[in-house]
């Protein structure tokens, strides 16, 4: 697994939690591998008050009521519905929930408008039905039916993106928690084993493609996941996210506390002008979040080091700024050119510095996507 692009959760953090394992001596629901204040931990990290050998990373950035009411849920017989707007880690702290309850975070489904009822119940093996007809070894069954037989989470990515019917399909899994399989006449009940539950999410920018049924609604219990607004915290996840990338392109770079600063600055900046648009055209496509954040460091990052000095500087991260955010022209274009001019000019002839070098990158970088 040390050659695979990403690891799963439980890959990575294996050692980890074979070690919480090994001292956990609190009460566990079901099949679980470890008690709810180790998944809290594991996901959280830990503090001097827990009075561990060792130090456990913070891998989740956020409330810890969040992360305790989804343990609770996932306690009980309820599904768990993490929504928010994209980038607010929805998706991160299901696989976090999955690795640490069931230790397999793969058992997923991916909501889209091609995403069919086969997707969450079951399939068949064409091949072998013609050669030997329809059984249980010919079935295929989806990664929800495999948590259902194995007792452990499946996930649902993107629930609101599926169609009604593919919904309406997982309202009788979560209620009965069984699955009937017609086309058989012997063992064609597929039941849930203890221990077995789904964590779905949802963009809520999607309200309005596919509203989840009253009815599906009973069958979770929700948990909105707000985007980060706390600049410190932000920080953290942005250092966290870049370190987790230096290691894996193997790179050695420094990030200047004073550029991440700008960063942050910038992202409050252009959410406060998309909190005073009257329209969409009067604001950034983009969401602004924290992962639009990483992914623009990411892309400053990786061109310092192939095409520059590698050395980030705001020069580079002025460009990867606009040429991330900057999907509509001549829209978005227009909004950033505003920025520049209006907020990030001042501030430079106040500060100077990499503020200059950043207003420069900047103007460069819309000069050649105009």
């Amino acid at each position: 697994m040390s050659e695979v692009l990403r690891a799963p959760a439980e890959t990575k953090y294996a050692e980890e939690l074979d070690w919480l394992e090994s001292i956990d001596n609190g009460p566990k629901p079901f099949a679980w591998r470890l008690s709810p204040k180790m998944v809290r931990l594991f996901i959280l990290g830990s503090e001097r008050a827990d009075g561990l050998d060792r130090e456990i990373e913070q891998k989740w950035f956020g409330d810890r009521s969040f992360v305790e009411r989804a343990i609770v849920t996932l306690a009980s017989d309820r599904g768990l519905l993490l929504i928010g707007d994209p980038g607010t880690g929805k998706s991160w702290l299901a696989e976090l929930l999955s690795a640490a309850i069931s230790r397999n975070s793969t058992l997923v489904v991916q909501g889209t408008a091609g995403t069919t009822e086969d997707h969450i119940k079951y399939s068949w093996n064409v091949s072998m039905v013609i050669a030997k007809g329809q059984s249980r070894e010919s079935m295929i069954p989806s990664p929800i039916m495999t948590a259902m037989e194995q007792g452990v989470i499946g996930r649902f990515e993107e629930l609101t993106r599926a169609t009604s019917d593919v919904q309406d399909a997982l309202i009788s899994i979560l209620s009965e928690k069984y699955v009937s399989v017609p086309e058989l006449d012997e063992d064609n009940v597929v039941f849930a084993q203890p221990g077995f539950s789904v964590i779905a999410t949802a963009n809520s920018r999607d309200r309005g493609v596919n509203d989840l049924s009253s009815a599906l609604k009973r069958r979770f219990n929700f948990v909105r996941i707000p985007v980060v607004s706390n600049k410190r915290s932000e920080a953290e996840i942005v250092r966290f996210r870049t370190q987790e990338l230096l290691r894996r392109h193997e790179i050695e770079l420094e990030l200047p506390p004073t550029l991440l600063d700008i960063l942050l600055e910038s992202f409050a900046d252009l959410r406060a002008v998309a909190a005073a648009a009257t329209g969409d055209d009067d604001k950034l496509e983009s969401a602004l979040s924290t992962a639009e954040q990483i992914g623009v460091l990411e892309d400053a990052i990786l061109h310092s080091q192939f095409f520059g000095e590698k050395t980030l500087s705001a020069e580079t991260l002025a460009g990867a700024l606009v040429g991330t955010l900057t999907r509509r022209a001549p829209e978005d274009l227009a909004i950033m050119n505003k920025y520049l001019h209006g907020v990030v000019e001042p501030r430079s002839k106040d500060r100077g510095g990499e503020w200059a070098e950043f207003l420069d990158g900047g103007r460069a970088a819309i000069a050649r996507l105009s």
